[in-house]
């Protein structure tokens, strides 16, 4: 559904036949914020129909003559705007309503950014990917927001962050024959206009520089492999302060020679998700004019078998000069990010480090579809994000980091080994081998397998790709960085 917002301070339209008001609870009669709308032969009309209706639904609606529909919208202590916004673009969708007004009167006793924040849950719910059906459903939503307030700054940074997220989501729902490496590649290239700096590493480039670990994971595949770093600078006077976001982009996981099971396999395509926040993340912060310097580094791979695949039981270098013994090909991830890691802290020494993945089904047993894995070496980083996370509603739990760990991780004929098939904490044991490519910079792990994609639609998401972590992150940078 394509939605077009109109700011409009008349509330007299006589186009509109749908009006929104929103109220803190239902009633048996109408409250007298409401009155100035209604003339007193529709205020009692109005209060014979309250009467009647059920008040446990979020959304009421009546027709107060055959020109004008009533829609009353419920807010509670327990609501975000954004997830009231998303449940009225189903309410709207549901019962066909494509002209609506919405009225900023009745918000005056409910948070300054209630109604923005309620725009931007319809828009981000209104999602859709359906680029390969050859049958699409044109609908429009004019939504008129009745206001003399001027929203022209936060409706230019939510359009900024809708347009990220949505971009991640595009990538990540993108099917692997479409976007493989190259084409991931094509596609961020075209960021430039906004004026990111993009730089492309192809194998040659990698070899040259010792990436053997991410080299490793693309062997079986005729695709290419590359890294690419995405250079936002906002803050010129400080162009030596720089947040780095480092994201996993397998952009197919068939497991390699440790092949998967074929059920669900096709799932596999989301594997590319951590790095399409990255991208998302630094694309919003260079449409909104962020004053931050961020920079993205995105490792893009195809894990497949075939003659030249990387085996179980291969030991590889690392490009900080580490060796990893790869007992397991489908432990590919850590493998594509301990490169990307110790690169990123090493050319653009960064004051932080957050690196997104898909990497562990592990997580999703601990922690389901309602918290990313969050793993760091820094408390700080830790309740930033943790604290972020609770304000848009892309929440992460914090797990342990421990030295003792380590001992899983141990190789005995290398310096560490790529998985633990010994002693469970299977993220832990992941986020502790990324550790081993972290010198000495505050870093964070955000392990999204969980949250990357969700076959039911929920809060804010349509079903499919979340795009979770471009919010996250926009407002963990707004919060302490901008």
């Amino acid at each position: 559904m394509t939605i077009k917002i109109n700011y409009l301070t008349n509330r007299n339209n006589k186009n509109v036949t749908n009006h929104v008001f929103f109220v803190k609870d239902f009633f048996k009669s109408i409250s007298s914020s409401l009155k100035s709308f209604f003339s007193e032969t529709e205020i009692k009309y109005v209060n014979q129909i309250l009467k009647k209706k059920n008040s446990k639904k979020n959304f009421l609606f009546f027709d107060l003559n055959e020109k004008k529909t009533i829609i009353l919208a419920k807010v509670t202590k327990d609501h975000k705007a954004e997830n009231l916004g998303a449940a009225f673009y189903d309410f709207i969708k549901e019962n066909n309503f494509n002209n609506v007004s919405i009225y900023d009167q009745t918000t005056k006793n409910l948070d300054n950014d209630f109604l923005i924040n309620f725009i931007h849950g319809v828009r981000l719910k209104s999602y859709e990917f359906n680029l390969y059906k050859n049958k699409k459903e044109d609908l429009n939503l004019s939504l008129n927001v009745i206001t003399n307030r001027n929203f022209k700054n936060t409706e230019l940074k939510y359009k900024a962050i809708e347009s990220g997220t949505n971009f991640a989501r595009d990538l990540v729902s993108e099917p692997p024959n479409i976007l493989y490496p190259k084409e991931y590649v094509n596609r961020l290239l075209k960021l430039k206009k906004l004026g990111i700096k993009i730089t492309v590493y192809n194998e040659a480039k990698l070899k040259r520089l010792g990436m053997n670990s991410l080299l490793g994971v693309g062997r079986g595949s005729a695709k290419e492999s590359f890294l690419v770093t995405l250079e936002w600078y906002g803050d010129k006077k400080n162009k030596n302060s720089i947040l780095s976001f480092v994201g996993k982009g397998v952009c197919f996981d068939t497991g390699g020679i440790s092949l998967k099971p074929a059920k669900f396999m096709e799932e596999m395509k989301y594997d590319m998700a951590g790095s399409a926040v990255v991208s998302g993340l630094i694309q919003s912060l260079a449409m909104r004019k962020s004053k931050v310097n961020a920079v993205g580094v995105v490792g893009l791979v195809e894990n497949m078998p075939g003659g030249n695949a990387q085996r179980p039981g291969d030991i590889v270098k690392a490009y900080n000069g580490k060796t990893i013994e790869v007992l397991n090909t489908d432990a590919e991830g850590r493998l594509v990010l301990a490169d990307a890691l110790s690169f990123t802290e090493k050319k653009f020494k960064p004051k932080i480090i957050i690196d997104l993945a898909t990497l562990t089904g592990a997580i999703i047993v601990a922690l389901g579809e309602e918290y990313a894995g969050l793993f760091s070496n820094n408390d700080e980083l830790s309740k930033k994000l943790y604290e972020a996370g609770e304000k848009v509603n892309e929440k992460v739990w914090r797990l342990p980091l421990h030295k003792n760990y380590d001992k899983l991780m141990n190789s005995s004929i290398a310096d560490i080994q790529n998985i633990n098939y010994s002693g469970g904490a299977g993220s832990i044991t992941a986020a502790q081998f990324l550790q081993r490519f972290i010198e000495k910079t505050p870093w964070a792990h955000l392990d999204i397998a969980g949250m990357a994609f969700s076959k039911k639609a929920a809060n804010l998401n349509p079903g499919g790709a979340t795009g979770f972590g471009v919010r996250l992150l926009n407002q963990l940078i707004e919060d302490n960085y901008e």
